[in-house]
């Protein structure tokens, strides 16, 4: 006699489904009592199917159940007047009293003659999905504070200026043109300007504009569709797109060539941009804020920088201020900085010895903030004190070479042989005033020491200090 295979009847699939689910699934009978209840329920609550069968579905403590309270009967229950819901984001609480992020849906289940029957729930557990939201949102939060404007450091007049513009900018949708040398904070300014204005919630984007050949630098920007060049294997979204309704910062703009210049004026004129390859326009919503650390007035008077993207670009332009402009703010930003260094390497310098600071003061920063802040991590890899000194310095600051300064916006250089011969009262003060009173500074630019400076001062009783 033959035997017959065994079936797998309707009944006995559903519960082999029911049991291999990632998702929790539980079933309420019309009584509005837990009547199903499969492993993976087990595992999001930590209640076994024991234990929950037979209970009514308020054990699990949903936060959010169509706005009110658990019913005391099922056709009380707001399924019945919402109608079927779907990935309803809210929490449950577990048997150990921790709340489960989750993502619940229900349908309600009727016989063929439409006589309800009950209710069937799927939960999603979010566990991993909130952390992940909650470290975006931990980081969106901590770039805000980078950028806040009390991490731009510095009390002096010209600083408090820079601080006006980005308040004034950040209320603005205007396009924003950075000026400054190397090193002065031309991200942090762009940065703290769209984390204060009402883009902050959306993408701040940056692109160093001298990092790129100029082919590279069109991809990166417009992006490109598949085939627009070799090895464009797949469709590809630029910059542009990546900033959609928040702000992209082009570093060094004075160093896109006039291929590029051309793209970028027809950007800011109809905010569109095509991608390489492609013939299709795409409307952006974004704010355009660009730095550079050249003069563009003088590029575009030789002819390198288009004059229309010029004034397009400088609608409302910040010129940052070299360190050697405000060096009232040295002493605070070495402080910070050793505060930074600190809690960087455990260590417990509490601040510089008074000849290191007279050398920190009187040193040219052609590297600006960054060159100084890369000296105070130099000095905590040598000092073993409690207070940074001279030796821990390094050399080239130590031997206090004379580096011409490099041409600020806006400002003459000094022909320093003829002024020598010039030397007078009204020129000192010109100096003295561009020079933030820094006597050796002057005399640095004028070829004389600075006991010579202390004697003109004297002689033309002119204060040794600001007044």
């Amino acid at each position: 006699m033959q035997k017959k295979t065994p079936t797998m009847t309707d009944t006995d699939f559903a519960y082999l489904l029911l049991e291999s689910m990632a998702d929790g699934v539980f079933t309420i009978d019309n009584k509005g009592q837990i009547s199903s209840w499969n492993p993976s329920m087990e595992r999001i609550t930590g209640y076994q199917a024991e234990e929950a069968i037979g209970q009514s579905c308020s054990m699990i403590g949903f936060d959010k159940c169509f706005g009110e309270s658990c019913p005391t009967g099922i056709k009380e229950c707001g399924i019945y007047k919402k109608g079927n819901i779907d990935g309803k984001e809210c929490f449950l609480k577990h048997k150990d009293g921790h709340d489960i992020p989750v993502a619940k849906s229900a349908r309600i289940f009727r016989d063929k003659n439409g006589k309800v029957r009950g209710v069937v729930e799927t939960v999603t557990d979010m566990t991993v999905l909130h952390k992940a939201r909650q470290e975006a949102d931990d980081a969106k939060r901590k770039l805000g504070t980078i950028h806040r404007f009390d991490r731009i450091i510095g009390k002096s007049s010209p600083i408090k200026k820079v601080f006006l513009s980005i308040k004034a900018a950040a209320s603005s949708e205007a396009t924003i043109l950075i000026q400054g040398e190397s090193g002065t904070g031309k991200e942090l300014v762009a940065g703290s300007i769209h984390y204060n204005g009402s883009r902050t919630g959306r993408p701040f984007i940056t692109v160093n504009c001298s990092a790129l050949t100029e082919s590279l630098l069109e991809s990166e920007l417009f992006g490109h569709v598949r085939g627009a060049f070799t090895g464009a294997s797949h469709d590809r979204i630029g910059r542009f797109e990546e900033a959609e309704g928040g702000t992209l910062f082009l570093d060094e703009i004075g160093e896109i060539s006039q291929f590029i210049q051309v793209k970028l004026l027809r950007v800011l004129q109809e905010r569109e941009i095509e991608r390489v390859g492609d013939s299709k326009k795409r409307k952006i919503d974004i704010r355009i804020i660009a730095a550079t650390s050249k003069d563009l007035f003088s590029l575009v008077s030789n002819g390198n920088f288009r004059e229309d993207l010029y004034y397009r670009l400088k609608v409302f332009p910040i010129n940052i201020p070299p360190l050697r402009k405000r060096k009232d703010d040295i002493p605070i930003l070495i402080s910070h900085f050793i505060d930074m260094q600190n809690e960087k390497t455990g260590k417990m310098i509490h601040g510089v010895t008074q000849s290191a600071m007279r050398i920190l003061l009187d040193y040219n920063w052609q590297g600006n903030v960054r060159e100084l802040e890369n000296a105070i991590e130099h000095a905590f890899v040598l000092c073993t004190n409690k207070h940074i000194d001279v030796f821990d310095l390094p050399v080239e600051i130590r031997q206090m070479k004379y580096r011409p300064p490099t041409h600020d916006f806006q400002q003459n250089d000094y022909n320093i042989r003829t002024q020598r011969k010039k030397l007078t009262r009204e020129f000192l003060l010109k100096i003295l005033e561009d020079s933030e009173w820094n006597k050796a500074e002057v005399g640095r630019r004028v070829g004389l020491s600075r006991a010579s400076i202390w004697k003109y001062m004297k002689k033309w009783d002119i204060p040794l200090q600001k007044p």
